[in-house]
């Protein structure tokens, strides 16, 4: 019986190069080459220029807005399909439109779940993502999805800091679930922001559910936007009496005047990850990469072994 496996190729879509390449260069294979051609309206068409017959392609690309990145990803899988690889997995750090996987109101889109039919549509065989909005998107898929945890690199920093008094917080109730997981990895304190919105990306009200006197607070998200909430969340905490207040998010969106808002707000440091690329450099601003975590992730794919010590929570 043949027990050998299929060539590993790695390609990148432009949003992702540099991550892609740190990727590749850990997994211990070259990166691909593609080029993309353009033409005058925006229209673009990449192209393998190597051959993937038979190969074990995995692309690499996060699909944040504008539409242009997830777009290159579909053309690259659909290119793919059609050039015979063997398996084609999309390695997508940021899976974007995820804020939309649900109806909240009537008429309004899932988008999550239409991004799920047109990846796989396009010739995903497999997904690798991390840290999804919302744990359900997997359910969105007929394909397998590794939903890896950016808390295997954050939690590793976090105890290199040796805080005492730590605790805790989630910037809304819809992240307490994540805060509780690393509260009792860390065994610390839990503390919650309530906030009403007055439409997206607007905060009308906030308010703390717990104690953060004398606290070295850590705020816990999946991603940060405009910084709205954790900037306010952060001023907040500080007035009701916290020590320091640090952010992890895994997800740099980072839009708007997210770099002024936190330069000028309380937070010691926001501790991120490299899934989408920095627009700039920012001293509160710490950015650990997620490379390592993907290649050992896409090694382990490739050979069919598990991949469950890559998660700590």
């Amino acid at each position: 019986m043949d027990t050998s496996y299929p060539a590993s190729k790695i390609f990148a879509c432009k949003q992702s190069k540099q991550l892609a390449e740190s990727i590749a260069s850990k997994y211990g294979v070259p990166l691909g080459n593609v080029i993309t051609s353009a033409y005058s309206d925006g229209e673009f068409q990449p192209s393998f220029e190597e051959s993937i017959r038979g190969a074990r392609v995995f692309i690499v690309g996060s699909t944040h807005p504008n539409s242009d990145n997830l777009m290159e990803m579909l053309l690259m899988l659909d290119a793919a399909k059609r050039s015979s690889a063997k398996h084609i997995t999309a390695v997508i750090p940021y899976f974007g439109w995820a804020r939309q996987d649900r109806k909240d109101k009537p008429r309004v889109p899932i988008a999550a779940k239409l991004i799920a039919k047109m990846l796989e549509a396009a010739g995903a065989t497999r997904i690798i993502t991390m840290d999804l909005h919302a744990d359900q998107i997997q359910g969105f898929f007929e394909k397998p999805v590794d939903h890896l945890f950016a808390s295997t690199i954050f939690l590793p920093y976090l105890q290199s800091l040796n805080l005492d008094n730590l605790t805790i917080a989630s910037p809304d109730m819809g992240g307490s679930k994540r805060a509780y997981a690393y509260s009792k990895f860390l065994k610390s304190d839990v503390v919650i922001c309530y906030k009403q919105r007055e439409k997206a990306n607007v905060i009308s009200h906030m308010e703390l559910i717990g104690n953060v006197e004398g606290k070295n607070v850590v705020l816990v998200d999946d991603m940060v936007d405009t910084a709205g909430t954790l900037t306010k969340a952060a001023d907040l905490m500080i007035e009701r009496g916290a020590l320091s207040v640090r952010a992890i998010c895994t997800h740099p969106i980072l839009s708007g005047f997210a770099y002024d808002k936190i330069e000028n707000s309380k937070l010691e440091e926001l501790i991120v990850t490299d899934s989408i690329p920095s627009k700039k450099e920012s001293s509160k601003i710490k950015i650990l990469s997620c490379a390592n975590l993907f290649a050992e992730v896409m090694t382990n794919v490739n050979s069919n072994k598990s991949i469950s010590t890559n998660f700590l929570m």
